[in-house]
């Protein structure tokens, strides 16, 4: 399974196939054009209110990680995104962008390891 990881504002590339960003809002200062987006799953994002709790503390993160997980099993639009994800992979690489600074604790981090177990 070729999913990627990358923040949003670093440059696109051939390498990154087909672009899902994760997040649930649009980062600050980057236009679409520059994202180079396939898609924006806003829906599969962290709940506004899990978001907020979790803050990107690295502390919080296996919380967050379990919270999300579980957010996912109840989400009805996970079914959908997997199919996405893997609909591309057929064609080639699938990158999800998120906007955070922290590379390693982040809902991108999450769904990598989401769509590896299904």
């Amino acid at each position: 399974m070729d999913v990627k990881l990358k923040r949003v504002y670093e440059a696109p590339s051939a390498e990154d196939g087909f672009r899902i960003l994760t997040d649930r809002l649009w980062p600050r200062g980057i236009s679409k054009e520059k994202a180079q987006l396939g898609v924006w799953e806003k829906a599969i994002a962290p709940s506004p209110e899990l978001r907020k709790w979790f803050g990107h503390d690295p502390e919080k993160y296996e919380e967050f990680r379990k919270r999300y997980l579980e957010e996912l099993a109840g989400n009805e639009e996970t079914d959908h995104f997997v199919c996405l994800v893997r609909d591309h992979l057929a064609e080639g690489p699938v990158t999800l962008l998120f906007g955070a600074k922290d590379t390693e604790h982040n809902q991108a981090v999450v769904l990598k390891e989401f769509l590896a177990q299904r």
